[in-house]
């Protein structure tokens, strides 16, 4: 990160890749821990790699610290929100769970995943008996999404196999033949496709899910109340990241490929995917409906007790979100993206 002198030296500069960005004096760069996702991340995680190597967070005075996790749903994440000590990926079931947290952006309020599986598999009923993935462990979006596709099929969690691995094992894992049935990401569906013959689509997440609402930054009551300023200015450099993937392609490019590791035909095609679907946010990525229910859906699957279900502002604080997106210069539209 540039430090105290670079910031103080220069009131607009030009940032890598060609961007100027209009800056005020920052002498103290505030720090915070950013969480991603998964390890590496895939192409929809990447806002804060973006942030970073733009300049948006230098922009709002922000000198993040990327934490890779091993699944959104992962312990540590969860932790590290709680505990204060990162603003990163927060599902619903933690807060209803006790956590003193709430959900303060949307990165993607649809999900981008398909169900992918070998030739041999027509159905979803034909995953009876298979090793399905539980990539980021049980209770993980992979392990969650495999539960849904067997109960659309009228199975339970036992009619299959569930093999526990960490999130950068789907893909290979898939084509090793190691399991049967893997959620996987825009950019993996189309390098598994050619790299595993017969390998398809069962079904798109939205098609089982259609109001499943996928990716929420969260950050604790804690940090909300004694850094707020520093939790809304993270954000804003975030949207403003999203909001590049959509305009500036060729810019990010090449920063999503370093951050994913994916060659730059498998990022381009995911980019396609995650912008024509309106998957990533482009101001507070909160859709009422969504969050409600996936509660919900949570609470009929049995992972929140009915007794402590939740509202929409106990799970999200949409003051936070919608300060961000004025520091990213208010409301905008792209494509007619909106969320």
């Amino acid at each position: 990160m540039r430090r105290a002198p670079l910031f103080a030296a220069v009131s607009v500069i030009l940032l890598s890749q060609g961007s100027a960005i209009a800056q005020q004096p920052c002498p103290a760069p505030r720090k915070v821990n950013v969480g991603v996702a998964v390890a590496p991340p895939n192409v929809v995680h990447t806002a804060p790699y973006i942030a970073k190597a733009l300049g948006y967070f230098a922009k709002h005075c922000v000198e993040a610290n990327i934490i890779q996790f091993d699944g959104g749903l992962a312990g540590t994440s969860v932790t590290a929100v709680g505990q204060g000590t990162a603003i990163s990926n927060l599902p619903d079931t933690a807060i209803a769970q006790g956590l003193k947290a709430r959900q303060v952006w949307g990165l993607a309020p649809r999900p981008p995943q398909a169900y992918v599986v070998p030739a041999d598999v027509k159905t979803a009923a034909d995953l009876k008996g298979r090793r399905l993935s539980a990539a980021g462990g049980v209770g993980g979006f992979n392990w969650l999404l495999g539960r849904e596709v067997l109960r659309s099929a009228g199975l339970k969690v036992e009619d299959a196999q569930f093999i526990s691995q960490g999130t950068a094992g789907r893909l290979p894992g898939f084509v090793a033949g190691q399991i049967e049935g893997v959620a996987l990401h825009p950019e993996d569906v189309y390098l598994v496709q050619k790299q595993k013959p017969g390998a398809h689509v069962l079904m798109m997440v939205t098609d089982l899910m259609p109001l499943f609402a996928f990716n929420h930054y969260g950050a604790a009551d804690t940090m909300i109340a004694k850094d707020h300023d520093l939790v809304r200015d993270t954000i804003a450099a975030m949207i403003e990241a999203n909001r590049a993937i959509y305009r500036d392609r060729d810019k990010v490019v090449p920063i999503i490929m370093e951050a994913t590791q994916k060659p730059k035909d498998a990022v381009e095609y995911a980019i396609d995917v995650l912008t024509k679907n309106c998957i990533l946010s482009v101001n507070e990525g909160f859709v009422r409906e969504r969050t409600e229910w996936s509660h919900q859906n949570n609470i009929n699957d049995g992972d929140i007790p009915p007794e402590k279900k939740l509202t929409f502002d106990q799970i999200v604080d949409f003051k936070v979100a919608s300060e961000a997106v004025d520091a990213a210069g208010g409301h905008t539209t792209i494509n007619n993206c909106k969320d």
